[in-house]
């Protein structure tokens, strides 16, 4: 029998995808979304606080509370290639309960904090160690969930992060206005140290030697050893990176709707005031609906997409991002604004969601840290490009002018996609 004539019967026999249902039920899983739902939200009361406390009390300017994020993404965005290559070396327990602990400790220290400098630092420590920590979940859900699971794995941890943007900033106002910065400081620390406990009582496997089938990259049987062979090590992730198409072209995607958020946040505010000439009311409003198209998009996509390729769903998110920017650049009036923030949020859901599962898809077992951390870093740096530049484009060429060019930038980042990194049909074999 021909290879070509296999292919249908291997695709015939293909498990049904689990539902977030069923994912659940396995237990490793299970707790490793419990660790996430704890410590993000322990995350966004921290970071609610440090924000009040430096706009409020310390008068911060601008340019300081953007700081304020640069500093918290910019080690992930340096050292995330760095961090994989360790990852993939170190026991995977081990490493996510340490990272747990460490930053446990290191959110007591904003305790301590009486002066900017104080917040960046002590924020970007904790991000120094979340670097080590993302990866590492990575690999710890794939070695958990059956492939035919990894959608909606990863549709439920999206589903933590999404609803904490709706209903986390009321809730840590909330509890800022009733207990103050110190006890969201203190607060946070106690979510890590859950999340902690949590993973360490979990059964997690090594994947290492775990076989991924349909997958041609050369992988060593083990990890290396030695300090002298990090850059091999960095090499063999980014290599393997480069040289499959699809994995690419979801980081690229991954990275632009990451710069596109990295360019909202300061600039919807702008267009808010300048172009529709309303109210910081309206504002709130606006803003929301971008985590509220990010949580319906996560669920809907999960329920009517799963039939559909990975890399179809990425370029159907890309082109929504798209007319979501078309919308707000061409109708400035509210009711435009909403409609444009819910699409631009379900289509950030849309490419999110099957990028990450392709990632782990397709990428080997020995080298999921490594693959993950540089897609990590490369996302965080868009964030970073999209804070510092959309300032800068703004102010020279206009606000509506900037959602039109990153609308053009995703046509043509589909186009590129879609001619030039689809996989090749291979010649049927006699």
């Amino acid at each position: 029998m021909s290879t070509a004539s296999a292919i249908p019967a291997v695709a015939q026999t293909a498990p049904e995808p689990l539902s977030m249902a069923d994912v659940l039920r396995v237990p490793v899983m299970r707790r490793l979304w419990i660790a996430q739902i704890v410590s993000t939200f322990g995350d966004f009361l921290a970071l609610f606080a440090v924000i009040n406390f430096l706009t409020f009390h310390l008068n911060a300017q601008p340019q300081q509370v953007t700081g304020l994020q640069i500093a918290y993404l910019l080690p992930i965005a340096v050292l995330g290639v760095l961090a994989g290559v360790f990852v993939d070396r170190w026991p995977l327990k081990p490493t996510l309960v340490t990272s747990d602990l460490l930053r446990a400790v290191l959110c007591l220290l904003l305790l301590l904090a009486t002066t900017t400098l104080h917040f960046y630092f002590t924020l970007a420590a904790i991000s120094v160690v979340s670097s080590f920590f993302g990866p590492a979940q990575g690999v710890a859900i794939r070695s958990a969930v059956p492939l035919h699971g990894l959608r909606s794995a990863n549709a439920l941890m999206q589903q933590v992060l999404f609803g904490m943007r709706v209903i986390g900033p009321p809730i840590a106002g909330l509890l800022y206005a009733l207990l103050g910065a110190r006890v969201c400081y203190v607060a946070d620390s106690v979510s890590f140290l859950c999340s902690g406990l949590l993973i360490a009582s979990l059964a997690l496997k090594q994947p290492f030697t775990a076989a991924l089938s349909g997958t041609s990259a050369p992988v060593s049987a083990a990890p290396s050893k030695g300090l002298a062979s990090i850059l091999p090590d960095m090499r063999e992730g980014i290599d393997f990176i480069v040289h499959h198409a699809e994995v690419l072209f979801v980081i690229l995607a991954l990275a632009a709707g990451m710069f596109i958020l990295g360019c909202f946040g300061p600039l919807i505010a702008v267009y808010t005031r300048d172009s529709l000439h309303a109210s910081t009311g309206t504002y709130s409003i606006i803003s929301a609906m971008i985590g509220a198209g990010m949580l319906a998009g996560v669920n809907v996509l999960n329920t009517l997409g799963k039939k559909l390729k990975n890399t179809t769903l990425v370029y159907s998110g890309l082109g929504g991002i798209a007319v979501g920017l078309c919308l707000l650049a061409g109708i400035p009036h509210v009711w435009a604004a909403i409609v444009a923030n819910l699409v631009i949020g379900c289509a950030v859901a849309a490419i999110i969601v099957p990028a990450n599962v392709l990632i782990q898809q397709e990428t080997p077992p020995a080298l999921m840290g490594r693959v993950g951390s540089t897609n990590m870093s490369l996302v965080f740096t868009a964030q970073i490009l999209g804070l510092v530049l959309s300032g800068i484009l703004a102010q020279r060429i206009g606000v509506r002018s900037v959602f039109a060019l990153c609308a053009v930038l995703l046509i043509i980042l589909v186009s590129i996609g879609k001619f030039f990194m689809e996989p090749k049909p291979r010649a049927a074999s006699a």
